[in-house]
């Protein structure tokens, strides 16, 4: 598993806890693994989800940090969304 998996598990985790999604999400980082989040925490896997959520790895990083907003990521299409678009704006939501 990479550092960045490591590091997305234990930083969404902080951000996540807390807060209930109804569902699975899986965050897909270009070349370095996926990470999966749902009502139990958050694990590095790559299992089905309700929605997928793709992004290279400096887009990951800038919403992560809060640098990026998750939403103009997708409209900018560098945060791609496949699947379950209202689960999607929730976490989005809870990310920001």
């Amino acid at each position: 598993m990479s550092d960045m998996i490591n590091e997305a598990v234990k930083v969404l985790s902080a951000k996540m806890d807390g807060v209930e999604i109804g569902g699975t999400v899986k965050f897909e980082i270009e070349g370095e693994g996926s990470v999966m989040v749902d009502d139990s925490g958050v694990r590095a896997g790559d299992e089905e989800a309700d929605v997928t959520l793709t992004a290279d790895p400096e887009t990951f990083q800038g919403i992560m940090s809060g640098d990026t907003n998750p939403t103009s990521a997708f409209m900018t299409g560098k945060l791609k969304v496949d699947g379950d678009m209202g689960m999607a704006m929730k976490l989005a939501s809870a990310l920001a």
